[in-house]
């Protein structure tokens, strides 16, 4: 629901831009998040940690109620059409995560003496790192290098996610892995949103579209999940799932390159206004 606001009431050609603007506020809240949970876990306990947890989240969706209205008919021809594209790039997206962000929250626990002070130390300097990077790449993207970007971005997912994989038990090594992932965030959210999030505009539906799209991130998410439990499940040590998420991050590469191939502007310098389909 969230996701459709967004791409409803978003300017194509400052997606970049709002995007990265978005991510930055979101990566300083998570600076004071981690902190604040990690140490109710250690002084106050779950239930209170997370009770806590649960009241932010609900305080989180009253902005929704003064956003403008967004139609959505009840009758519409192509909005999963429109979405085939997306889905597949949710899907890439989905089985990402599952290394880069699932099992490596598990392997830094691990690797950090399962402390959750020191866990949730860790979680809130990576946020300090990434907060000014993806807001330089929606720039970038909106400048209309979106090939270039998509370059940068997956390029530091992969050598991010193999440094995440070769420092699991060693604390110092793991609390720099993780610190770089918020480069990585900050500067994949941009390429990755903007992409989207202009689709869906596009689209005949912007809620039924990212309906469609979060299947596919299940599906993605659901399939790598499987394959991790089976490789842990015959004794793979927990890197080898993490180095399961570049073959997401090869599969969104294709995907995005495609996508900013067809919407780069032609003259130099100017705005994006025509996004075509991938």
């Amino acid at each position: 629901m969230v996701s459709a606001f967004f791409a409803s009431l978003g300017d194509a050609e400052h997606r970049g831009h709002q995007v990265g603007a978005r991510e930055a506020v979101a990566a300083l809240v998570g600076i004071i998040g981690p902190l604040a949970t990690g140490w109710a876990l250690a002084a106050l306990g779950p239930r209170i940690a997370f009770g806590a947890t649960a009241v932010v989240l609900v305080l989180a969706a009253l902005p929704i109620v003064w956003t403008p209205n967004v139609e959505v008919r009840f009758n519409v021809t192509g909005a999963l059409k429109a979405a085939a594209s997306s889905v597949l790039l949710f899907a890439a997206d989905g089985w990402i995560a599952v290394g880069y962000a699932f099992v490596w929250q598990i392997a830094l626990f691990l690797s950090l003496g399962e402390s959750y002070v020191a866990f949730g130390g860790a979680m809130a300097l990576s946020p300090v790192v990434g907060a000014l990077s993806g807001m330089f790449l929606g720039q970038v993207i909106d400048a209309g290098h979106g090939v270039r970007a998509a370059w940068i971005a997956l390029a530091a997912l992969a050598i991010t996610t193999v440094l995440r994989a070769v420092s699991y038990g060693n604390a110092p090594f793991a609390v720099v892995a993780n610190a770089c992932g918020a480069i990585v965030t900050c500067v994949y959210l941009p390429v990755f949103g903007t992409a989207v999030y202009n689709q869906a505009k596009r689209s005949p539906c912007t809620l039924r579209f990212h309906i469609a799209a979060e299947a596919g991130w299940d599906i993605g998410g659901a399939v790598a999940s499987l394959i991790a439990a089976g490789l842990l499940a015959t004794g793979a040590p927990l890197a080898a799932c993490i180095l399961l998420s570049p073959l997401g991050a090869l599969a969104s590469f294709v995907l995005l390159r495609r996508y900013y191939c067809g919407s780069e502007p032609r003259a130099k310098g100017a705005a994006v206004a025509r996004l075509p389909g991938w």
